[in-house]
């Protein structure tokens, strides 16, 4: 039996974190992949860490393990501590909007499984299911930051900036994070990178948000991000 950690980052996600924990507790899983459930509130103002504490203590949709930050240290933090809880074989990072779907779980762990790849990326722009059609801006951006990542990593990737990383635990193993913020996108990219691991893509789609719906990433994180691509690739 093969165990599967669902690593899920939470800050002010009240309105869909509980939709998306029934979305993942209910994924379809290969033959022979069991679910592992991680939960990292970061710090939540709106009512999120409240929800996820009764959820927990009711094991509604089903167990899950809870871990909380006593202050909003970013995304970055949150995975990291959602990597470190996690207990699984292979290791994934969910986010608790809902703009990815866990029904194409089975997809991302496909070159894992078949015994292909290390480590497999959700790609928004190689095909996949529906996209919904929102900000040009963003677009070009990530596109920009995925061709300056790729051009230091020597990596031929369509989609740096996906949240769906999927990692065999062996792969990560000795690997320290250092990311507080949306940098872990490229920290992680850039270290699989340098440990040469099989990296591989698959199309998913993509169901984004607006910021009134919570988008949260800006254009600060856009330049962050080119300065955690070039610290991580370029320093030691």
């Amino acid at each position: 039996m093969l165990r599967l950690s669902v690593v899920i980052p939470a800050y002010n996600e009240h309105e869909t974190v509980h939709e998306l924990l029934r979305r993942v507790a209910a994924a379809p899983l290969p033959d022979g992949v069991e679910l592992d459930m991680v939960v990292v509130d970061d710090g939540s103002t709106d009512g999120t860490r409240e929800l996820l504490q009764r959820l927990a203590a009711a094991g509604d949709p089903r167990p899950f393990r809870l871990v909380l930050h006593a202050e909003n240290r970013g995304k970055g933090a949150a995975v990291r501590s959602g990597l470190a809880a996690g207990e699984g074989d292979v290791l994934l990072i969910q986010d608790a909007d809902l703009e990815y779907d866990p029904r194409e779980y089975p997809t991302l762990l496909g070159p894992i499984l078949e015994g292909e790849a290390d480590v497999v990326f959700g790609s928004r722009f190689i095909g996949g299911g529906p996209h919904r059609v929102l900000f040009f801006w963003h677009s070009l951006g990530n596109r920009f930051l995925t061709t300056l990542s790729n051009m230091l990593t020597d990596l031929n990737l369509s989609d740096m900036e996906t949240c769906y990383k999927v990692f065999r635990r062996e792969v990560l193993e000795g690997v320290t994070l250092r990311s507080n913020r949306f940098g872990i996108e490229p920290e992680l990219t850039a270290r699989m990178a340098r440990r040469g691991a099989r990296i591989y893509e698959v199309p998913i789609s993509y169901r984004g948000r607006t910021y009134a719906e919570g988008k949260k990433i800006g254009w600060k994180d856009g330049v962050a991000a080119i300065w955690s691509i070039l610290r991580y690739n370029l320093l030691p």
